[in-house]
């Protein structure tokens, strides 16, 4: 069982439908938020507790909660063919998301809340060597990653290969490519996938791309954060489909 703590990353999770077990509240929390909360949570039918103050603390490992414990199931995963159905249904073109070997939690859960936001059908990561979907994700993701597609699979470069088979165009983020990340028709079926925060993508993933692209700085910095870089080419892909 997954933890949400905290009064806005609870509402967010409840106004995004994100599938909430029972609600745990601290008996002296007050404030519109909460009567937000109680109000949706009864519209949805979601038990919730008015609990002590010190066993919310307990519960939540003395983390900060604002006097509210939202919890949640253990994410499913899909299948690529799942992910293509949900493609299907919307009558888009396939947009997905292919974590290379992500470590940081915070990073994982923001780029799955950047790809519901931008409209990608869902996100591809491997069994082994990749940050968990755990609390921190689900709080970071403002739940997001409980209702966002995603498959996990055994071998990220075999699974591209499984895309590329199926029409869709590999895109990775590389900080040294040649071609800028908006010289890249997005219209058509992509995945675009985020390398790991210090290593970038693995060598066999890199060579599997069919482009490569960057993203242009100034300044000492030799990259972004992950979820950053993510976030800007995930948006170049939305604009260029809103068109």
């Amino acid at each position: 069982m997954n933890l949400i703590l905290g009064r806005k990353p609870v509402l967010d999770a409840l106004k995004s439908n994100t599938p909430i077990d029972r609600l745990m509240i601290a008996q002296n929390s007050h404030g519109e938020v909460i009567d937000e909360i109680i109000r949706i949570a009864k519209q949805r039918n979601i038990p919730f507790r008015l609990s002590p103050a010190d066993q919310i603390s307990k519960t939540a490992q003395n983390q900060n909660t604002q006097g509210i414990i939202a919890f949640v199931g253990t994410k499913e995963f899909s299948d690529i063919s799942a992910l293509f159905e949900v493609a299907k249904l919307k009558n888009e073109k396939p947009f997905f998301l292919i974590f290379d070997e992500i470590e940081d939690v915070h990073n994982l859960g923001a780029l799955i809340r950047t790809a519901v936001c931008t409209g990608a059908h869902g996100g591809i990561i491997p069994k082994h060597h990749n940050a968990p979907v755990n609390d921190t994700v689900v709080k970071t993701s403002a739940g997001a990653s409980m209702h966002f597609p995603m498959a996990r699979v055994t071998n990220i470069a075999q699974t591209i290969d499984e895309l590329k088979e199926n029409g869709v165009w590999i895109v990775g983020t590389e900080m040294t490519a040649p071609k800028s990340f908006i010289d890249v028709d997005y219209s058509v079926p992509v995945a675009l996938v985020i390398g790991n925060e210090g290593k970038g993508m693995r060598r066999l993933v890199k060579d599997k791309c069919d482009f490569l692209v960057k993203i242009p700085m100034k300044g000492d910095f030799e990259s972004l954060n992950a979820s950053v870089a993510g976030a800007i080419v995930m948006y170049e892909v939305l604009r260029r489909r809103s068109k």
